[in-house]
Protein backbone atom coordinates (compact mmCIF):
# COMPACT_ATOMS: atom_id res chain seq x y z
CA UNK A 1 0.00 0.00 0.00
CA UNK A 2 1.38 3.40 -0.97
CA UNK A 3 -1.73 5.53 -0.43
CA UNK A 4 -4.99 5.37 1.48
CA UNK A 5 -8.11 4.43 -0.48
CA UNK A 6 -10.17 7.36 -1.72
CA UNK A 7 -12.01 9.00 1.16
CA UNK A 8 -10.03 7.35 3.96
CA UNK A 9 -7.57 10.21 4.40
CA UNK A 10 -10.40 12.65 5.00
CA UNK A 11 -11.86 10.41 7.68
CA UNK A 12 -8.50 10.10 9.45
CA UNK A 13 -8.23 13.91 9.84
CA UNK A 14 -4.86 14.69 11.49
CA UNK A 15 -2.80 11.76 12.69
CA UNK A 16 0.52 10.93 14.35
CA UNK A 17 2.65 8.05 13.10
CA UNK A 18 5.87 6.09 13.59
CA UNK A 19 8.33 4.77 11.01
CA UNK A 20 10.04 1.52 12.04
CA UNK A 21 13.14 -0.16 10.64
CA UNK A 22 12.10 -3.76 9.76
CA UNK A 23 15.67 -4.96 10.21
CA UNK A 24 15.75 -4.37 13.96
CA UNK A 25 12.30 -3.17 14.96
CA UNK A 26 13.63 0.25 15.91
CA UNK A 27 11.41 3.33 15.70
CA UNK A 28 13.53 5.94 13.94
CA UNK A 29 11.05 8.68 13.04
CA UNK A 30 7.85 10.12 14.47
CA UNK A 31 5.73 12.49 12.44
CA UNK A 32 2.36 14.09 12.08
CA UNK A 33 0.24 14.82 9.04
CA UNK A 34 -2.93 14.06 7.16
CA UNK A 35 -3.96 12.35 3.93
CA UNK A 36 -1.00 10.36 2.50
CA UNK A 37 1.94 12.04 4.26
CA UNK A 38 2.85 8.82 6.08
CA UNK A 39 3.42 7.05 2.77
CA UNK A 40 5.47 9.96 1.40
CA UNK A 41 7.83 9.59 4.34
CA UNK A 42 8.00 5.82 4.21
CA UNK A 43 8.75 5.74 0.46
CA UNK A 44 11.04 8.81 0.30
CA UNK A 45 14.45 8.57 -1.32
CA UNK A 46 15.11 12.34 -1.11
CA UNK A 47 13.63 15.25 0.77
CA UNK A 48 11.70 16.50 -2.28
CA UNK A 49 9.59 13.34 -2.15
CA UNK A 50 7.76 14.75 0.87
CA UNK A 51 5.47 17.67 0.19
CA UNK A 52 4.36 20.21 2.76
CA UNK A 53 0.61 20.38 3.21
CA UNK A 54 0.10 24.04 4.05
CA UNK A 55 -3.44 23.32 5.17
CA UNK A 56 -2.05 21.59 8.26
CA UNK A 57 -0.62 24.88 9.60
CA UNK A 58 2.37 22.94 10.87
CA UNK A 59 5.56 24.81 11.73
CA UNK A 60 7.29 25.08 8.35
CA UNK A 61 10.64 25.84 10.05
CA UNK A 62 10.63 22.28 11.32
CA UNK A 63 10.56 20.96 7.74
CA UNK A 64 13.40 23.00 6.28
CA UNK A 65 16.02 20.38 7.18
CA UNK A 66 14.17 17.48 5.55
CA UNK A 67 17.36 15.89 4.17
CA UNK A 68 18.51 15.33 7.72
CA UNK A 69 15.18 14.88 9.49
CA UNK A 70 14.06 12.18 7.09
CA UNK A 71 17.28 10.26 7.58
CA UNK A 72 17.12 9.54 3.87
CA UNK A 73 20.24 7.40 4.05
CA UNK A 74 18.51 5.04 6.46
CA UNK A 75 15.38 4.88 4.37
CA UNK A 76 17.50 4.08 1.32
CA UNK A 77 19.36 1.35 3.21
CA UNK A 78 16.04 -0.30 4.04
CA UNK A 79 14.89 -0.03 0.43
CA UNK A 80 18.20 -1.44 -0.89
CA UNK A 81 17.76 -4.43 1.41
CA UNK A 82 14.54 -5.17 -0.46
CA UNK A 83 12.41 -4.30 2.56
CA UNK A 84 9.64 -1.84 3.25
CA UNK A 85 9.56 0.62 6.10
CA UNK A 86 6.97 -0.36 8.71
CA UNK A 87 4.56 2.46 9.45
CA UNK A 88 2.15 2.64 12.35
CA UNK A 89 -0.55 5.27 12.83
CA UNK A 90 -0.56 5.86 16.57
CA UNK A 91 -3.48 8.25 16.88
CA UNK A 92 -5.89 9.49 14.24
CA UNK A 93 -9.10 11.47 14.15
CA UNK A 94 -7.32 14.46 15.69
CA UNK A 95 -9.38 17.56 15.02
CA UNK A 96 -6.69 20.26 14.89
CA UNK A 97 -2.92 20.66 14.30
CA UNK A 98 -2.28 21.99 17.82
CA UNK A 99 -3.47 18.71 19.34
CA UNK A 100 -1.45 16.78 16.74
CA UNK A 101 1.66 18.67 17.87
CA UNK A 102 1.03 17.66 21.49
CA UNK A 103 0.44 13.99 20.68
CA UNK A 104 3.57 13.91 18.50
CA UNK A 105 5.66 15.54 21.23
CA UNK A 106 4.51 13.06 23.87
CA UNK A 107 5.34 10.15 21.57
CA UNK A 108 8.78 11.60 20.78
CA UNK A 109 9.52 11.84 24.49
CA UNK A 110 8.83 8.10 24.81
CA UNK A 111 11.33 6.96 22.13
CA UNK A 112 15.08 7.55 22.33
CA UNK A 113 17.42 7.82 19.35
CA UNK A 114 14.98 9.26 16.84
CA UNK A 115 16.21 10.72 13.56
CA UNK A 116 13.96 13.78 13.92
CA UNK A 117 16.12 16.89 13.80
CA UNK A 118 14.26 18.64 16.58
CA UNK A 119 12.27 17.49 19.55
CA UNK A 120 8.52 17.47 19.71
CA UNK A 121 6.39 20.58 20.04
CA UNK A 122 7.12 22.10 23.50
CA UNK A 123 9.15 19.01 24.48
CA UNK A 124 11.89 21.25 25.88
CA UNK A 125 9.30 23.31 27.73
CA UNK A 126 6.77 20.74 28.92
CA UNK A 127 8.57 17.44 28.27
CA UNK A 128 9.91 14.87 30.77
CA UNK A 129 11.30 16.49 33.93
CA UNK A 130 12.16 15.52 37.49
CA UNK A 131 9.76 16.87 40.12
CA UNK A 132 12.46 19.28 41.34
CA UNK A 133 12.89 20.63 37.81
CA UNK A 134 9.15 21.23 37.55
CA UNK A 135 9.17 23.02 40.92
CA UNK A 136 12.07 25.23 39.78
CA UNK A 137 10.39 25.93 36.48
CA UNK A 138 7.40 27.54 38.17
CA UNK A 139 8.81 28.70 41.53
CA UNK A 140 12.17 30.29 40.72
CA UNK A 141 12.32 34.09 40.30
CA UNK A 142 11.26 35.26 36.85
CA UNK A 143 13.94 36.77 34.64
CA UNK A 144 13.55 40.49 33.97
CA UNK A 145 14.90 41.15 30.49
CA UNK A 146 16.90 44.31 29.99
CA UNK A 147 17.65 46.35 26.88
CA UNK A 148 20.56 44.13 25.90
CA UNK A 149 21.19 41.98 22.85
CA UNK A 150 20.77 38.38 23.92
CA UNK A 151 20.60 34.93 22.35
CA UNK A 152 18.86 32.21 24.32
CA UNK A 153 19.98 28.66 23.53
CA UNK A 154 17.99 25.72 24.81
CA UNK A 155 20.54 23.01 25.47
CA UNK A 156 17.84 20.58 26.67
CA UNK A 157 20.15 18.79 29.10
CA UNK A 158 20.52 19.24 32.85
CA UNK A 159 23.54 16.92 32.97
CA UNK A 160 26.60 19.11 33.55
CA UNK A 161 29.14 19.25 36.38
CA UNK A 162 30.76 22.66 36.02
CA UNK A 163 30.35 26.07 34.47
CA UNK A 164 33.02 25.12 31.92
CA UNK A 165 31.00 22.07 30.85
CA UNK A 166 27.85 24.17 30.66
CA UNK A 167 29.71 26.63 28.43
CA UNK A 168 30.79 23.83 26.09
CA UNK A 169 27.23 22.52 25.83
CA UNK A 170 25.92 26.01 25.15
CA UNK A 171 28.43 27.16 22.57
CA UNK A 172 28.47 24.21 20.19
CA UNK A 173 27.02 23.65 17.57
CA UNK A 174 23.94 25.33 16.15
CA UNK A 175 22.11 26.24 12.98
CA UNK A 176 22.11 29.93 13.67
CA UNK A 177 22.18 33.26 11.86
CA UNK A 178 25.81 34.28 12.21
CA UNK A 179 24.91 37.84 11.26
CA UNK A 180 22.45 38.09 14.15
CA UNK A 181 24.64 36.09 16.50
CA UNK A 182 27.55 38.52 16.08
CA UNK A 183 25.34 41.27 17.50
CA UNK A 184 24.67 39.41 20.75
CA UNK A 185 26.22 40.71 23.94
CA UNK A 186 25.31 37.61 25.91
CA UNK A 187 24.27 34.02 25.31
CA UNK A 188 21.94 32.43 27.86
CA UNK A 189 21.99 28.70 28.54
CA UNK A 190 18.39 27.57 28.99
CA UNK A 191 17.24 24.20 30.33
CA UNK A 192 13.50 23.47 30.55
CA UNK A 193 12.63 27.16 30.62
CA UNK A 194 15.20 28.09 33.29
CA UNK A 195 18.36 30.15 32.64
CA UNK A 196 21.34 28.26 34.10
CA UNK A 197 24.22 30.29 32.68
CA UNK A 198 25.16 33.47 30.83
CA UNK A 199 28.23 33.80 28.63
CA UNK A 200 29.98 36.51 26.66
CA UNK A 201 30.69 35.40 23.05
CA UNK A 202 33.93 36.84 21.69
CA UNK A 203 33.58 35.38 18.19
CA UNK A 204 31.47 32.92 16.19
CA UNK A 205 33.03 30.22 14.02
CA UNK A 206 31.94 27.33 11.80
CA UNK A 207 31.57 24.12 13.79
CA UNK A 208 34.71 22.51 12.40
CA UNK A 209 37.71 20.85 14.05
CA UNK A 210 39.81 23.92 13.26
CA UNK A 211 37.92 25.88 15.90
CA UNK A 212 36.35 23.11 18.00
CA UNK A 213 38.61 20.02 18.44
CA UNK A 214 36.68 16.85 17.63
CA UNK A 215 38.08 14.98 20.64
CA UNK A 216 36.40 17.55 22.88
CA UNK A 217 33.29 18.55 20.95
CA UNK A 218 32.50 15.48 18.85
CA UNK A 219 31.17 15.50 15.29
CA UNK A 220 31.74 18.62 13.21
CA UNK A 221 29.37 20.34 10.81
CA UNK A 222 30.49 23.35 8.72
CA UNK A 223 26.85 24.39 8.28
CA UNK A 224 26.54 24.93 12.02
CA UNK A 225 28.29 27.49 14.22
CA UNK A 226 29.61 27.84 17.73
CA UNK A 227 31.27 30.58 19.72
CA UNK A 228 34.38 31.19 21.75
CA UNK A 229 33.76 33.08 24.94
CA UNK A 230 33.69 33.08 28.72
CA UNK A 231 31.37 33.46 31.68
CA UNK A 232 29.71 36.84 32.05
CA UNK A 233 30.83 39.24 34.82
CA UNK A 234 29.44 38.59 38.30
CA UNK A 235 26.84 41.37 38.11
CA UNK A 236 25.49 40.11 34.78
CA UNK A 237 25.42 36.51 36.03
CA UNK A 238 23.52 37.60 39.13
CA UNK A 239 20.90 39.36 37.01
CA UNK A 240 20.28 36.56 34.53
CA UNK A 241 20.95 33.48 36.69
CA UNK A 242 21.00 34.36 40.39
CA UNK A 243 21.64 31.58 42.88
CA UNK A 244 19.88 28.62 41.19
CA UNK A 245 18.60 29.99 37.90
CA UNK A 246 15.77 32.22 36.75
CA UNK A 247 12.72 31.14 34.81
CA UNK A 248 11.91 32.70 31.48
CA UNK A 249 8.79 34.83 31.08
CA UNK A 250 5.95 32.94 29.42
CA UNK A 251 6.43 34.74 26.09
CA UNK A 252 10.10 33.74 25.90
CA UNK A 253 9.62 29.97 26.11
CA UNK A 254 11.21 27.87 23.36
CA UNK A 255 9.31 25.82 20.83
CA UNK A 256 11.10 23.36 18.58
CA UNK A 257 13.83 25.77 17.55
CA UNK A 258 16.54 25.78 20.27
CA UNK A 259 17.64 29.32 19.29
CA UNK A 260 15.81 32.46 20.30
CA UNK A 261 17.00 36.02 19.63
CA UNK A 262 16.24 39.04 21.78
CA UNK A 263 17.09 42.52 20.43
CA UNK A 264 19.48 41.11 17.82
Amino acid sequence: MDAFPIGVGEKLKFYVYRLIDPRNGETFYIGKGKNDRIFQHAKATKSADVTIDVDTNFDLDELQDDDESLKVSRLNEIHRAGLDVIHVVHRHGIEDPKTAFEVEAALMDAFAGLSNVSGGHHSTDRGPMHALQIADKYALPELALRDEKVILININSADYNSTAELLDRTRYAWRISRQRAKKAQYVLAVIHGVVHGVFVPTNWYPATAEYFPAERFGATDPLRHGFHGQSAPVGVWEHYVGLRGKRLPEGMRHGQNPIRYYNC
